[in-house]
């Protein structure tokens, strides 16, 4: 037993590796870990977008919009929050400013990506006809679970942990990383904020889709909660860091603006879901914008082409192995085709008998 406890490492190691390269093309790990995220949340979002009754591929014309839209939103809130790298200390024009669509070297701000990535989301919605509200609580999860995945580039770079520690979970920082505070000593550990926040967001995506599952959310109100709860931790973890950062004064506290931001919003998400309760009894359960609703006739159409191939399908495996591909084929055309095949003999039928022919095969046609 004593071995086994001295086995267990006694802090988070730094990682060794950040990314690959493919011909002239640098992968880096934070980019994958954000990719990874994205698919992740997006399937999770397909699968809630499809039981809401959403129409088929309407997720993608909003996701092609959304994506591309909250990646810029979510590098402008990190240059504005954390400026001094690319304008320079109080913006005297010492820095970089070509750092500023690097995102592979981390920075990525949520309630820019948050903002942005919705503004790119309403397009979407609008052009598919569905309501952006609903689009919203489906998708709350599925973000949250993106955020928890896309955390980890932030411990392949070396980045946002927090003040020292000596928790047995402390993060270990690779003394030549530029990261690195200036005057601690080596082997300081770190509060490793990445995974806290990661945890966090993992344990709000099952409280989410279990309160979803018995309230039955609308008009955004599982976003608002999914905004609250976020809040909520990013408040406690933000104040763990010590990577530099814009701070500014309100009501005479100064702290760091992410944890102003997130007071602001925890409040105004908790008002929404508030006001918006209100009003839930008389909210729509479609998705569908109004006006945009499919008419019964193509649903009826839907409904009977995939029955069709229901049937076709159905047809199909229950012939089996049986016979040949000429008995096959001929049991085939006698169907579609009866009168085709008929013999003389048969022609000269009684007409009762080839009347109730017919019917029986009118009967089936329209089967």
């Amino acid at each position: 037993m004593h071995s086994v406890l001295m086995a267990i490492p006694a802090s988070i190691p730094s990682p060794q590796w950040s990314g690959f390269e493919l011909g002239p093309l640098a992968i880096k790990a934070y980019a994958l870990c954000i990719l990874l995220g994205i698919v992740v949340g997006l399937w999770l979002t397909a699968v809630r977008w499809k039981r809401r009754g959403a129409p088929e591929g309407s997720l993608w014309d909003i996701a092609i919009w959304a994506i591309p839209f909250g990646i810029i939103g979510g590098r402008l809130y990190h240059v504005v929050s954390s400026p001094d790298q690319y304008f320079g200390p109080n913006f005297d024009g010492t820095g970089d400013l070509s750092l500023i669509p690097q995102i592979w070297r981390g920075g990525l701000g949520i309630w820019g990506a948050v903002l942005l990535g919705a503004v790119g989301a309403w397009i979407g919605c609008r052009r598919a006809g569905v309501k952006l509200t609903a689009f919203m609580d489906a998708a709350a999860p599925g973000l949250l679970l993106a955020q928890a995945i896309g955390r980890w580039g932030n411990w392949f770079n070396q980045e946002l942990f927090g003040a020292p520690t000596t928790l047995p979970w402390g993060l270990e920082i690779d003394p030549n990383s530029p990261n690195f505070p200036a005057g601690t000593a080596p082997g300081t550990l770190f509060h490793p904020t990445f995974l806290y926040e990661s945890l966090w967001n993992v344990l709000g995506v099952v409280i989410l889709l279990l309160l979803d599952r018995r309230f039955h959310f609308r008009r955004a109100r599982l976003f608002a909660l999914y905004a609250a709860y976020y809040c909520l931790g990013r408040v406690w973890i933000e104040l763990l860091r010590i990577d530099d950062a814009e701070h500014i004064t309100l009501f005479g506290v100064t702290t760091r603006l992410n944890v102003w931001t997130s007071l602001f919003v925890l409040i105004a998400a908790l008002l929404y879901f508030i006001l918006a309760g209100i009003r839930s009894s008389r909210a729509s359960g479609s998705v569908y914008l109004k006006g945009r609703e499919p008419r019964e006739e193509d649903l009826e159409n839907s409904h009977e082409a995939e029955l069709g191939i229901q049937n076709a399908e159905s047809s199909v495996s229950d012939a089996g192995p049986r016979g040949s591909l000429a008995e096959t084929s001929g049991e085939a055309a006698d169907n579609e085709v009866p009168a085709a095949v008929h013999t003389t003999a048969e022609k000269t039928t009684e007409p009762a008998e080839t009347e109730d022919h017919e019917e029986s095969s009118e009967g089936q046609a329209r089967s």
